[in-house]
């Protein structure tokens, strides 16, 4: 096909991309989060929730699982997390029901060349974080149409505008945030309400958890995050697209 059809054909799916997004955006403008992870599930196909099964990740599965519980779940084992973690992911999975839960991790062959002996993290954590939880990401988010992402507005200004829906640059895909509009006390009170069970790391003083490597505990006072990378020049507010290309944004989460 000539380039300039293929162009033409983009433009018209970035076209009808944004006209469904505007739609769907219009019509949830002043619903509930359950009410946007269920217009979700039903209006956007091969739409899948990553999940870190992390302090707060809960109140999505959970959410999620009330509307289906084979919703695609893509939990990434990095080979380097907590083992409360994997126990709480177990834990969550089966207390709520979820049928469809996708352990992602990186090539085996690309752990052996780049980070044979597991130490990566301790020269170049950026590095680490590609290899171990960036690339297979974006190789199972290849063939999803759109995914539901936990951001929210608070978190900072660039979000301050965030909307339920976005269409995802250079990607065709799709991004949802039904919790775009809540607060921290939302989020706490969800989990009380509807009796969820704790991350057991939070209560030992991991409000922000990661990898068992690169996290350690939060003293009072200090910012929630402040256990990630400690002492590194390094934060991480998840795993976002721009132009096409899969980037982990400084700011705070």
């Amino acid at each position: 096909m000539p380039l300039d059809l293929i162009q033409t054909e983009l433009g018209s799916n970035r076209r009808d991309l944004t006209e469904k997004v505007d739609a769907l955006n219009t019509r949830f403008r002043h619903h509930s989060a359950h009410d946007v992870m269920h217009g979700a599930i039903e209006e956007i196909e091969e739409l899948a929730l990553v999940s870190s099964f992390g302090a707060e990740s809960v109140v999505l599965l959970h959410m999620a699982a009330v509307v289906d519980k084979a919703t695609p779940v893509l939990f990434i084992d990095t080979q380097m997390l907590f083992t409360e973690t994997l126990e709480y992911q177990h834990e969550v999975s089966e207390r709520l029901g979820l049928t469809n839960v996708k352990i992602i991790q990186a090539d085996k062959d690309d752990v052996e060349r780049d980070d044979p002996y597991g130490a990566l993290h301790l020269s170049d954590t950026d590095a680490c974080c590609n290899l171990r939880k960036t690339f297979p990401l974006q190789r199972a988010l290849s063939g999803y149409c759109g995914w539901i992402s936990g951001r929210k507005r608070f978190q900072s200004g660039t979000r301050a505008a965030l909307e339920f829906f976005e269409v995802e640059d250079g990607t065709g895909r799709i991004k949802v945030n039904p919790l775009a509009h809540w607060a921290p006390e939302d989020v706490r009170a969800y989990m009380t309400e509807n009796n969820l069970p704790r991350h057991p790391l939070v209560a030992k003083g991991y409000p922000s958890i990661g990898c068992a490597p690169c996290t350690s505990p939060v003293k009072e006072g200090e910012d929630p995050r402040a256990g990630r990378w400690r002492n590194r020049e390094k934060e991480e507010c998840g795993i976002h697209f721009v132009d096409g290309k899969m980037v982990r944004v400084g700011e705070k989460t």
